[in-house]
């Protein structure tokens, strides 16, 4: 699972200068592709891969991958938008869908229409038309809780928006600053959804009267406050935590014996749909190793590698998903989802509206 908060697109316009990256991968250099055997992918810190399968890309393809890290998403999103005339790299991965257009209006992505999109839903070709980006993985934030602690109290867990309002969830739900963590900024719009224009606001002055904590970002919130968390041990004091549809099966993985149950569940009605982009950076260097790494990154053998490597869902609709997920993931049938223009135009009013409410 995603372990860095991904800085919003309120920070990412606000913010004044470049981040320097870092490299990562077979070759090594500054920025850019070497020569024409290195194919460079720019991405966020949460980017991994099996070496193997990077190896056996390597193998067929014949080129050296450079992997440059540049931060959390909204900082590698910033980094590609500000070096658009002179690009870092060949590919872009992970802009998602609350960033995507703020990408696509800068112009930073060059059409491509990569092998193996006949595979990929609809639903999550956003820019079918274009192909400026292609859709990679998905993921589903959504409200967790701790098991335990509901069976102890005997209490039923909540399961939707309106269930957070209740008096039972009272103080017990931890959240993350939309302003500063990408999963906070992902269930405030899936509020907005939800409730529109005309209502989200209502629903968060009754949440925050309900008691509701923010605190900066998924870290602090999973891992520091939520009492279900397995790296903090059970020390938090919140049972219900705003994180991902992905994080129960984090929460077994490695566990032996295996549990018949993963120790943390998901509100299902509480889920907001984040879909992860790549796209082929305009003018990059390597434009024909970029466009083999890209439908590299559609192939089956790639995309089966994707959910045990950064806990996301494979946009494929072919690719398999391990046991892991299909037995302690939750399956997210009817998501709230916002158009990214939609997005693009309220986003800035959208933060600075939650902040007065919530925070003061």
């Amino acid at each position: 699972m995603s372990t860095t908060s991904r800085i919003t697109a309120a920070a990412l316009a606000a913010a004044a200068g470049m981040t320097a990256l870092s490299a990562c991968g077979t070759t090594g250099g500054n920025g850019g592709s070497a020569d024409a055997k290195t194919v460079t992918l720019v991405s966020h810190d949460s980017f991994n891969a099996s070496k193997s399968v990077l190896a056996a890309f390597e193998k067929e393809s014949g080129y050296k991958v450079k992997v440059l890290k540049g931060g959390d998403a909204g900082k590698a999103v910033n980094q590609a938008i500000l070096s658009k005339d002179n690009p870092q790299g060949d590919v872009f991965f992970g802009i998602d869908n609350t960033l995507l257009s703020r990408g696509l209006k800068a112009g930073i992505f060059s059409p491509y229409q990569a092998k193996g999109l006949d595979s990929v839903p609809a639903d999550l070709q956003l820019d079918k038309d274009a192909h400026r980006v292609t859709p990679l993985d998905y993921g589903d934030i959504c409200v967790n809780y701790d098991r335990d602690y509901f069976t102890q109290h005997k209490i039923a867990p909540p399961q939707t928006f309106d269930d957070l309002l209740k008096p039972q969830y009272k103080g017990l739900l931890v959240t993350e600053n939309s302003a500063a963590s990408s999963p906070g900024l992902a269930f405030q719009l899936g509020t907005v959804a939800k409730y529109g224009d005309a209502g989200w606001q209502d629903y968060w002055k009754k949440l925050k009267a309900n008691g509701v904590e923010v605190v900066d970002s998924w870290e602090q919130a999973y891992n520091e406050r939520f009492s279900g968390s397995a790296a903090g041990k059970g020390k938090g004091d919140k049972p219900l935590v705003v994180s991902y549809a992905s994080s129960p099966p984090a929460e077994v993985m490695g566990k032996n014996p295996a549990p018949k149950e993963a120790p943390t569940g998901v509100a299902t009605g509480t889920c907001f749909r984040q879909i992860e982009f790549g796209g082929l950076l305009k003018g990059a260097k390597n434009e024909k190793g970029g466009k083999e790494l890209l439908d590299f990154l559609l192939s089956k053998q790639f995309q089966e590698d994707m959910p045990l490597q950064m806990f996301v869902n494979p946009a494929r609709k072919d690719a398999k998903v391990p046991e892991l997920f299909t037995k302690y993931g939750a399956t997210i049938d009817k998501p709230t989802t916002l158009a990214p223009e939609t997005i693009s135009k309220n986003l800035e009013q959208w933060i600075k509206q939650w902040s007065s409410l919530v925070l003061k």
